[in-house]
């Protein structure tokens, strides 16, 4: 197994593990964020503006850590700075 291949391999494993540990982390939060609202608003359905509000940017918060890991794994298939190293490198 050459050079090249063995990037390959270990960028394509790298971004299935960046993915599925941030879908995993983000879902798990945006789950907790979702419970502790609702026990919230059931607690004080007077702020239910307030507390819905600060839900939903919250939500939008955790949300970006998974776009972050969707990023991270698209540089890594896509834009990887070590492909140009491992070609040359191969190429010797």
């Amino acid at each position: 197994m050459d050079l090249v291949a063995i990037l390959g391999a270990v960028s394509i494993l790298t971004a299935g593990l960046t993915l599925a540990g941030g879908a995993a982390a983000v879902g798990w939060a945006e789950g907790y964020a979702v419970s502790s609202g609702l026990t919230s608003l059931a607690q004080q359905p007077d702020e239910a503006g307030s507390i819905s509000r600060t839900m939903f940017i919250s939500l939008a918060i955790v949300e970006t850590s998974a776009i972050y890991c969707f990023v991270v794994a698209m540089i890594l298939l896509f834009a990887n700075p070590f492909w140009q190293y491992a070609i040359s490198a191969a190429a010797k």
